[in-house]
């Protein structure tokens, strides 16, 4: 059981994080931190967290895990304020979706190397949604959280944050961090950044926002993640560029061929090429 959890960032995947423990009855206190004192007094109306501050110092006082759930891009600065006054055990673990880039944060906030209890991790249940308001207790059940720990990390700190996790329903896994960039760059931030070019090459249309009106189920599935934070995505482009990069040169790569067929009118190739996206699609669906 966890005596006291600090969370950094108290929104959809910290504030689930949150609920779902206390639902569990597995946290004694969890603690709020972010710089918006109305955000954290709402987390605490929703009975998301017990207390807030603040101080970032003050938050990760006597806490047993610290959780960085903000965009990736504060997490550099959130380490080098605290990790000066973080307690000997006290385990760090984070919920960035690129990793490279948090450990690298991590190694200089920590004066070079990496330290035992750092265990970076990465939960896939995001929503569209990234407020405390969004945050619900069984957001992570059935869905896969991954930890990319490192030569340096410790086994307990591993377990320790398996099984955080796990209290959740969530399913935990482990992959080399290289991996784990390259795979989610083509599966996660991929379709975000082409649900978010899809709705702006819309909205240039020369027929305004009337294009819109004609909207229907495949426009709303298709663009849903462009409702997603546009802080947090940029900063994962960003941080996560080069993988990004090779999954958007892949793409382009299959759509022009695409275009080609259509050009020539290649009903056979374009008809093979559907059927073996729905195929493919369909026995995934399945198996999850």
């Amino acid at each position: 059981m966890i005596k006291k959890l600090t969370i950094f960032g108290v929104g959809l995947i910290g504030g689930s994080l949150a609920l779902a423990l206390k639902k569990a009855g597995y946290c004694e206190k969890i603690v709020g931190c972010s710089r918006s004192e109305d955000h954290l007094k709402r987390a605490i109306e929703l009975g998301v967290i017990d207390e807030y501050t603040l101080d970032p110092v003050a938050a990760v006082e006597g806490a047993d895990i610290v959780l960085l759930a903000v965009p990736i891009r504060a997490i550099p600065h959130i380490l080098k304020t605290i990790v000066p006054h973080l307690e000997i055990n006290t385990i760090v673990t984070d919920a960035g979706s690129a990793k490279g880039s948090v450990l690298a944060a991590a190694k200089e906030a920590y004066g070079g190397t990496l330290p035992a209890n750092f265990v970076a991790g990465h939960p896939i249940a995001g929503r569209e949604k990234s407020s405390v308001e969004a945050a619900i207790d069984d957001l992570y059940i059935d869905h896969k959280v991954i930890l990319t720990p490192t030569s340096e990390t410790s086994s307990e700190a591993v377990l320790t944050i398996k099984e955080m996790w796990q209290v959740t329903g969530a399913t935990v896994e482990t992959l080399d961090v290289k991996q784990h960039d390259d795979v989610l760059a083509a599966t996660s931030h991929l379709p975000h950044v082409l649900a978010f070019s899809f709705v702006n090459a819309l909205s240039k249309s020369e027929y305004g926002d009337a294009v819109f009106d004609y909207t229907a189920g495949g426009f709303e599935s298709f663009s849903r993640t462009a409702s997603s934070d546009p802080v947090m995505w940029r900063d994962i482009c960003l941080d996560n560029k080069t993988s990004i990069l090779a999954a958007l040169d892949n793409f382009q790569q299959d759509l022009a061929g695409l275009r080609d067929s259509i050009q020539d009118d290649n009903a056979e190739e374009i008809e093979s090429l559907f059927l073996h996206a729905k195929t493919t699609r369909d026995r995934i669906i399945k198996k999850s």
